[in-house]
């Protein structure tokens, strides 16, 4: 199988072995339509272990899952409503995470300190490597392809460097530069929405869209 920490260029041989490896418990790396990912299969515990240490990540950080339409949104998160429906449906696919109820039978070890167990960040991006990853194999786990608090990656070139020796990163798929700006995270669990992190889109866009704003779609 031809893995290793040479970029591929994500084509539909490279996304098939980026999903084979992805279905053995393998850490992939993946463009987005923000900056590099590194990306696991969520219902394999070993597999989101292989990411936290990859990255470094503290375990009381917890990782979002990135889906491809409403019936994955349904299979990881409670059924939105209000300013979170409204928010989904302005900026989804997109840059925006959402933190949501987590649905009961979701039980996948994202990390997170005790008190968020019971939540789950969501993101439908708006890339085509990503959703066509997610319609093959479901709601990922995925988290910025670089060390943990290091500079996002916005190339495959970057990763590789960032990550060179590290036996845990199986693929890097090359879909060329990624220079947008980490997502916004909004949290949608009580009556008012609470911004975690600007990041695309402006709080004040998102405030004003959770209050009043027109939904699409």
């Amino acid at each position: 199988m031809r893995v290793g920490l040479e970029p591929l260029l994500a084509d539909p041989e490279s996304l098939a072995l980026a999903a084979t490896a992805l279905r053995t418990g393998a850490v992939v790396a993946i463009p987005t339509d923000t900056v590099y990912g590194l990306a696991a299969d969520p219902r394999q515990p070993k597999a989101l272990e292989r990411l936290f240490a990859l990255k470094g990540r503290p375990s009381d950080v917890a990782l979002p899952v990135l889906v491809d339409g409403r019936a994955q949104i349904a299979a990881v998160a409670e059924p939105l409503g209000g300013a979170a429906e409204r928010l989904a449906g302005r900026y989804w696919p997109g840059p925006l995470t959402l933190v949501l109820p987590r649905r009961r039978s979701f039980t996948a070890a994202l990390g997170g300190p005790p008190s968020a167990r019971g939540t789950v960040g969501v993101r439908w991006p708006d890339h085509p490597v990503v959703l066509a990853l997610c319609r093959e194999l479901g709601p990922m786990a995925v988290t910025s392809a670089n060390r943990h608090n290091g500079p996002p990656a916005s190339r495959a070139a970057a990763v590789a460097e960032a990550f060179a020796g590290e036996h845990e990163l199986t693929v890097i798929l090359d879909g060329g530069v990624c220079d947008g700006t980490p997502s916004s995270v909004v949290e949608c669990l009580g009556p008012q929405p609470r911004c975690l992190r600007q990041g695309e889109i402006p709080w004040s866009d998102l405030e004003e869209c959770a209050r009043d704003g027109p939904a699409r779609g």
